[in-house]
Parts: C-alpha cells; sequence; structure tokens
C-alpha cells in the first residue's frame, strides 16, 4: 500500500500543479488581454514625444495631482520635457511647499521654487489613509517603469471604464467597475472627461488622447533621461564599431607580410 502511494505522489504533485496554473493562466488572460499601443518611446531608438509628454503633465495636475505624488520629482526635472527654467518657474509658484514651522508652532507654506520636489497631496500618510479607505494612493514617480507593457496596462486601466456586465456582482463597498483592472473593481473613479482639460497647441483632449499623453508623462517620470541614454548608447556602438573596423585593418596591414 506504501509503495503504491509512492508510486502515485508525481502523479498527484502533477495534478495539484495543473490546479495551480490553470487559475493563474485564466486570470492573466483575463486581466492581460488589453490592447497594445506602438508608443514611441519603446525600442532601441525610442524617443519622447516631448509635446505629448507636456501635454500629459497638463492632464496629471488637472486630473491626478490630488490623488497622486511624483514624490521623486523635482521641479527643474521638467526641463527634460523641453520647458524654459521660466516657464517652470511660473509653475512652481503656483503650489505651496511647507517650510518649517512659524512663530506659533504651525506649518509655516511658501511658493515653491524650481529646485524643490513637486509636493504630495497629502500632508502625511495618516490623512492620505483617512480620506481614501485605509489606503495611501500610489506614487506615481516610478509607476511607468515597464515602459511599453506597463504603458499599455496603464493606459488600458484609463479606458476601461464602463459599465458592469448584468451578471457582475461586486463584494467591496465604494468600488467602480473597470474592464482590465484585476478582480474588475478599483476605488479610484474616472479621472477623465471629455475635453476636461485644454491643449495650448490645438490637440482635442478627447479622453483617450488624454489617457495616451498622461500614459506618455508617467513614462517619462520613471525614465526621464531615456532620450539621453539612447543618444549615447548610439554614439557609443557607431564609436566601438569604427574601433573595431581600424582594429581589423591594422590588423591586416601588420599581418600581410607573415607566411
Amino acid at each position: 500500500m506504501m509503495n503504491l502511494i509512492i508510486r502515485k505522489i508525481p502523479f498527484i504533485f502533477g495534478l495539484m500543479l495543473v490546479g495551480l496554473f490553470i487559475p493563474m493562466l485564466s486570470y492573466a488572460k483575463e486581466t492581460m488581454s488589453y490592447k497594445h499601443y506602438p508608443w514611441s518611446f519603446t525600442g532601441v531608438f525610442g524617443t519622447y514625444d516631448l509635446s505629448s509628454v507636456q501635454r500629459g503633465y497638463l492632464v496629471y495636475r488637472k486630473a491626478c495631482a490630488s490623488c497622486h505624488s511624483v514624490q521623486y520629482m523635482r521641479y527643474a526635472d521638467l526641463q527634460q520635457m523641453g520647458l524654459t527654467l521660466d516657464q517652470i518657474d511660473k509653475i512652481a509658484k503656483e503650489d505651496q511647499i511647507v517650510d518649517g514651522k512659524d512663530a506659533q508652532g504651525k506649518d509655516f507654506y511658501r511658493p515653491a521654487t524650481v529646485v524643490d520636489y513637486l509636493p504630495s497631496p497629502y500632508p502625511n500618510t495618516l490623512i492620505a489613509k483617512s480620506v481614501n479607505e485605509g489606503k495611501v494612493p500610489l506614487d506615481f514617480s516610478r509607476y511607468g517603469m515597464g515602459m511599453g507593457q506597463q504603458a499599455d496596462y496603464i493606459m488600458a486601466i484609463l479606458m476601461g471604464y464602463q459599465n458592469p456586465p448584468a451578471d457582475f456582482k461586486s463584494d467591496q463597498v465604494g468600488m467602480v467597475y473597470n474592464r482590465y483592472f484585476p478582480g474588475h473593481q478599483i476605488a479610484m473613479r474616472s479621472p477623465l472627461t471629455q475635453d476636461s482639460v485644454k491643449y495650448t497647441d490645438g490637440t482635442a483632449a478627447t479622453i483617450e488622447q488624454q489617457a495616451k499623453d498622461v500614459t506618455t508623462f508617467l513614462s517619462w517620470t520613471a525614465h526621464p533621461h531615456l532620450i539621453e541614454r539612447h543618444r549615447i548608447g548610439i554614439m557609443m556602438v557607431i564609436y566601438m564599431t569604427f574601433i573595431a573596423i581600424l582594429i581589423l585593418i591594422v590588423k591586416r596591414k601588420v599581418w600581410s607580410n607573415v607566411k
């Protein structure tokens, strides 16, 4: 009897693995089958459309900044998206930064400068939790680290708000239906509405356009030096190719008389 059980162990183990992976594959198929976009910043020669990055920053300020921070980003970093220091200074002065305590022991606020980090929408995590049902909203500084795949996911979430199917039942209070969010229940309401921002370059502010622009901006915040890195990489490839050809020519010249 014991020998029979021992011989059955691999079979039983295999059934357990199948039982484990089938739900995982089903979950992946359910949540990850979203549309893929031809983002300009993917690939070896990827680069950012800085106009889209600037529009995305405008969308972030309008639709996201009231909940989500970009705490690792300074105002001066906005130069990487093509803004001048004068433009950045005007943007910074619209925000107030806590800078110590006043004579009464209360927080002292001053206008932000280009060297400051962009402020969090909440003074501390306790307040953030108290107004968000016990959870601190995600920081967006590095949320776009996954490049194209992560950009597709962000885009899918922003475009995935819709009325739930008739047979869908929510098991959590205060959640809304999102086709692409894991479990299809998300606490964040749709942050984008048609023409909620006005683009200075005349681009139509459709929901999809806003989603593309803010997704590009979030990828840029995670990789603000992408263009420079790719430029250096291409120059290094050209340089190394030149050196390799030069070495080959010298080798043939040196060894040409050797028999």
